[in-house]
């Protein structure tokens, strides 16, 4: 089996790459987070690779650390996730915030990768909470929660501030992107506040 690869980038794209070793060119499935971080071509390239051999087929699967090519195999470990819709989890959220998403039970965060629904997302939190512990952190699942706590925060805001808009007799598209707006530019986000602010922008 083929555990990993160190040669030359001599072909890459966002879901795959090819590697020159020595003369034989490997080609090797990525997820998006490892594409970003590759080199040009023709620079030197590492990767961790997992084997998945089938009947009919030898695939590569290639990861920047140990880490990530860890928690594919975990992944691949679930009922219904197969090399294909692990490596499409793996480009739809950093594997720290996978992870945390896993242990935290964000179902919804899980469910918005394409291709994942509430189900499966249901299954890889009930089988792979406990077993992504040795890749987390007390720390990390803490700062985690905190964000998510002040994203869903954030979101009832902008409801609350879109739907006073429309009882204002605002159009909702006109309402939702004067909110956007002002909550990007904005550092606190009281619905008091951001009313008055989007209230000032619809002014204008």
């Amino acid at each position: 089996m083929i555990a990993s690869l160190k040669g030359t980038l001599i072909a890459k794209q966002p879901t795959s790459i090819i590697v020159d070793v020595q003369g034989v060119g490997y080609e090797v499935r990525i997820p998006v987070s490892t594409y970003y971080e590759l080199g040009e071509v023709g620079s030197a390239v590492s990767l961790f690779v997992y084997t998945h051999v089938r009947e009919d087929a030898i695939q590569l699967y290639g990861f920047r650390t140990q880490r990530e090519k860890e928690l594919f195999m975990q992944l691949i470990g679930v009922g219904g996730v197969g090399p294909k819709l692990a490596i499409t989890i793996l480009s739809g959220l950093s594997a720290d915030d996978l992870i945390m998403a896993i242990r935290t039970n964000a179902l919804a965060k899980i469910s918005s990768i394409p291709g994942i629904g509430k189900k499966t997302a249901e299954r890889l939190v009930v089988e792979l909470r406990d077993k992504l512990a040795p890749l987390s952190s007390e720390e990390a699942e803490a700062a985690y929660v905190q964000a998510s706590a002040a994203e869903e925060a954030d979101e009832a805001v902008k409801r609350d501030v879109i739907s006073a808009l429309m009882n204002l007799g605002y159009a909702r598209s006109v309402a939702e992107r004067a909110v956007t707006s002002t909550m990007a530019a904005e550092s606190d986000h009281s619905m008091e506040w951001i009313l008055k602010q989007s209230l000032k922008r619809l002014f204008r």
